[in-house]
This record gives structure tokens, C-alpha cells and sequence, in this order.
């Protein structure tokens, strides 16, 4: 609660949650005594989707090559704290009060939103932990957005880029995203996802022809592919890597790992026998991630319950992708914010799921109501229930079934159902 009071405290410093612009944060972080400038081995982690896939896969090999991490991501499930990992320990709520009481004395009767607020803090308290790897995942965007600030990085992995947040662009389009998180990218290397499709990959390439970075792409500089026998073939410059099965579900994982195994390869001389132990060593949260204890599991008995904050096209098209290939018939669960594509990504699950059951997200003024978002549907072919809270829609299907019930839509939502369960 009293971290809870602290952040509502600090949302008064800037009359906007969002503002695209540098200048507030370059203010508190030289009222700080610019830290940006004194932590060194930076990663930055830029992209539409999969940036907290990949900052995790790196993270978990480097720790089995002898690397320690600061991570930096966005935004939690839980609670604040897993934003801020140092020395590859989350924060404790106590040490996290403590920092942004610290940095809010600091910052006066400055302007910030919390979001750089927050940022600033953990560029702060990185100076900690000097030589360690300092990973860094871009909120929104990129070329205006708080963790562009550093002068110099190791390199940067650029996730997959697709439609999304258009209301905060002047050019809504594909373009317009392209070139708000590629222009500002430093000259370094470059790691590049595999994309959503060829065009997509091209203008990325285009975007990038001034960029004095070293490129390195999916399917041209490094490729994963499955094998018969289920393990996971890699290949790139330093030759093939036979790897053992992710704990992590859905095939669009493949090729977040394979960004980061690129990366840690070439930068890092990362060896064999460690990249495999990282692979293995992944956890990750929210991503289609299976709840196997809990309240919410004894509730679904012999059925799977599974978890993905996927909310845009992109997520959508991997999610429907991984549930088409499942034994188990599928049944969806979502509840969405109110500014997302929302007919464009339930339309990816039609002729693939049974059914859908809509639901609003506790505690969030931000989401649409399953009314509304029931009124977005028309058209689409498939049986949809409203249901009034999470634990109603789960108890809607029989125990003594063996089926998945697939909660997307929002990180917000499984946000909730983790604090439920």
C-alpha cells in the first residue's frame, strides 16, 4: 500500500502518463549527476513486441556464461518491483520506496511522468552495480522515449515491429512505427527479430541504411529451426548449435531466443554449454505461461490454464498460431485495454478456437467493457459468452474436461489472474 500511495503521489508531478519528449528526463537525470553516463555495457531492447522475450533469454544465458545483469523492464505483472532487477535479484517494495523517495526529493517541483521517473531511478541505482550487463528495454517507441539516454551501448536487439500505439503517432502507419523505433538507434550492432513478414523485414533494412551499426538479421546472419527429433537446430557465422526443448511455450519463442543467442555469440563469446543451459534456464511470465498451482488451478480441474498479455495484431497471429497446433481443444478468455485493434486481434482466433468469453479487467480504468468490446465483434463467427469476473468465466467449463483455457488480450489481465491465483 504505502508503494501503492507513493506512485499515485508521484503521478501528480506531470499532468500527462504519456508526453513524448526527452527533456524532462535528461533534467532529472542531471539533477541526478548524470548516471546515464557513468554505467557502462548497455543493451537496449527496442520493438513492437517480444522485447521482454528476448531481455529474458539473454539475461538467463548470460547468467550461465558468468554474467551478472541489471535488467530494466515494462510493464509488471504484480507489482513495481519486477521492473527492477539488479545484480539478477528483483528489488524488494522496501529498497524500491526508499529509491523513488530519493529521486522525488531530487526532482523537486520538476515535471516528470512516472515512467521516467521510474527510469531514472533505475539508471541511479545501477551505479551499484557497475560491471555488470545493464539490460534496458525501451517503454514506448524509442527515439522519444526515457531509456534513450545513454551515448554508447554494446548493442541493440529490435524485436518485432508491427501496428500499435498509432494514437500517439503523426504518421499511423507501419512506416511512422518503423521510424520512431529505429531512427535514434545507436551506432553499434544491431540484431534484428524475425518480423511478421518480408515487407516488414525490408523497411526495417531501409530504415536502417544511415545507421553506422553492424546488421545482423534473422534468416540472412542467424536462423533456429525445429528438427524431427524435437531439438532445436541454430545456426549463424560461428556454425550450428543443437539445443535442447525451451520451458517456454509457442514457436514465436524460437525466434526471441535466436536474437539473443545471436547476440551473446558475437558480443559476448558466450560458449556452447552455456547458451544450452540458458536456453533451458528461461522462465518467463505472462507469455504463455501455464498456471499449474493455485486457487485458479484446483478451479479448472483436468483442464490446462494459460496465460499471454499478447494485445496486438502480431501477438495475436503468434498466439492463434501456437493454438492451432495443440491436441486440446481451445477456449479463450479475454479482456483488453480500450485503445487496441480489438475486431483485428480476436478475428486471428476464429476459425481456431470453440469459444470466447469476454470479460472486463479488475481494477483498471483503462479497459473496455465486455459490452463494448461484444459491439467491436460484429461479424465475427464464433459463440461469444460475457462473463462478470475471472473466476466466473473459469468456472463456466467443466472440471472433469481436458481442455485449454487460453486468458489473452492484456499483460494487465494476467497481471490479475496471477494475484488471484
Amino acid at each position: 500500500m504505502k508503494l501503492q500511495n507513493l506512485l499515485l503521489r508521484l503521478e501528480k508531478h506531470h499532468k500527462k502518463k504519456l508526453d513524448l519528449s526527452l527533456g524532462r528526463t535528461f533534467n532529472l537525470l542531471k539533477k541526478l549527476g548524470n548516471p546515464q553516463d557513468k554505467i557502462q555495457n548497455i543493451v537496449s531492447i527496442v520493438g513492437t513486441n517480444a522485447k521482454a522475450s528476448m531481455g529474458y533469454s539473454l539475461k538467463s544465458i548470460l547468467n550461465a556464461n558468468g554474467y551478472k545483469c541489471n535488467f530494466y523492464t515494462s510493464p509488471h505483472l504484480k507489482s513495481y518491483t519486477e521492473r527492477f532487477i539488479f545484480n539478477d535479484n528483483e528489488i524488494s517494495e522496501e529498497n524500491l520506496i526508499d529509491l523513488l523517495n530519493d529521486i522525488e526529493k531530487v526532482l523537486g517541483d520538476d515535471n516528470a511522468t512516472v515512467f521516467e521517473i521510474l527510469t531514472c531511478a533505475f539508471i541511479k541505482y545501477a551505479e551499484n552495480y557497475k560491471d555488470n550487463i545493464n539490460i534496458i528495454e525501451a517503454g514506448l517507441f524509442h527515439q522519444y522515449d526515457s531509456t534513450n539516454v545513454f551515448k554508447e551501448n554494446l548493442f541493440t536487439l529490435l524485436g518485432v515491429i508491427h501496428n500499435d500505439h498509432f494514437q500517439w503517432l503523426q504518421n499511423k502507419s507501419i512506416e511512422g512505427v518503423i521510424y520512431e523505433k529505429t531512427n535514434k538507434l545507436l551506432d553499434s550492432n544491431i540484431f534484428v527479430n524475425k518480423q511478421v513478414n518480408e515487407d516488414i523485414r525490408r523497411k526495417i533494412e531501409k530504415s536502417l541504411e544511415n545507421n553506422k551499426s553492424k546488421k545482423y538479421f534473422f534468416g540472412k546472419n542467424f536462423n533456429i529451426s525445429k528438427s524431427e527429433n524435437s531439438f532445436i537446430q541454430y545456426q549463424d557465422e560461428f556454425g550450428e548449435l543443437i539445443l535442447p526443448q525451451p520451458n517456454i511455450l509457442g514457436e514465436h519463442q524460437l525466434y526471441n531466443i535466436s536474437t539473443s543467442i545471436a547476440a551473446s555469440r558475437k558480443i559476448f563469446k558466450v560458449k556452447d554449454e552455456s547458451i544450452k543451459k540458458g536456453v533451458q534456464d528461461i522462465k518467463l511470465k505472462g507469455r504463455l505461461q501455464e498456471i499449474k498451482s493455485g486457487k485458479l488451478k484446483k478451479l479448472i480441474g483436468n483442464n490446462r490454464l494459460i496465460i499471454d498479455g499478447g494485445h496486438n495484431i502480431s501477438a495475436s497471429f503468434s498466439i492463434s498460431k501456437w493454438a492451432k497446433t495443440q491436441n486440446e481443444e481451445v477456449n479463450l478468455i479475454i479482456g483488453m485495454m480500450k485503445d487496441k485493434e480489438h475486431y483485428e486481434f480476436v478475428k486471428s482466433f476464429e476459425k481456431v478456437v470453440k469459444s470466447i468469453t469476454l470479460i472486463d479487467i479488475p481494477n483498471n480504468e483503462g479497459g473496455i467493457f465486455k459490452e463494448d468490446l461484444k459491439n467491436k465483434l460484429n461479424g465475427i463467427k464464433i459463440k461469444f459468452h460475457l462473463s462478470d469476473s475471472i473466476e466466473e468465466s473459469i468456472k463456466s467449463f467443466s472440471a472433469q474436461d481436458k481442455n485449454i483455457i487460453l486468458c489473452v488480450g492484456s499483460l494487465y489481465l494476467c497481471g490479475e489472474i496471477l494475484k488471484l491465483n
